[in-house]
């Protein structure tokens, strides 16, 4: 993947996924990532619907926004080519303090089960460089 889009993945900056649901139609979650080993990887929960989506189609798009210039930005085709657990909340515990510069994720729930989405870039699409107007 290009040297943007790996920075932008190492910020606190804000990723939306797009998943297919069963009917066809898109669905889009905001969402944290960061990207390891040629991978975009996002925690999520089981049985959410970017969850339970990819079980059927494992096609998503994936976007990553630069958070002081929202024309900064990345857009990126793949495949989820693993769903991988994360009951222990390490890979959640690292996007907090990545996102939040907490050592632990705070919104654990009852009975929820994390994972994690291995997604395997297929194509990048890299706008150039752009600047908001300051007037």
């Amino acid at each position: 993947m290009e040297e943007k889009a790996v920075k932008l993945f190492q910020d606190k900056n804000l990723v939306f996924i797009a998943t297919v649901m069963k009917d066809g139609s898109p669905q889009l979650t905001p969402v944290w990532a960061n990207y390891e080993d040629d991978h975009i990887l996002i925690n999520t929960a089981e049985g959410r619907i970017k969850h339970k989506n990819i079980l059927h189609d494992p096609r998503v798009a994936v976007s990553v926004v630069a958070k002081d210039n929202p024309l900064d930005m990345v857009t990126i085709r793949g495949k989820v080519v693993q769903v991988i657990p994360d009951y222990d909340y390490k890979h959640a515990d690292k996007l907090t303090l990545q996102y939040m510069g907490h050592d632990h994720y705070p919104f654990k729930r009852k009975d929820e089960k994390r994972i994690i989405l291995k997604i395997k870039p297929e194509l990048t699409f890299v706008l150039p460089e752009l600047k908001m107007n300051e007037d």
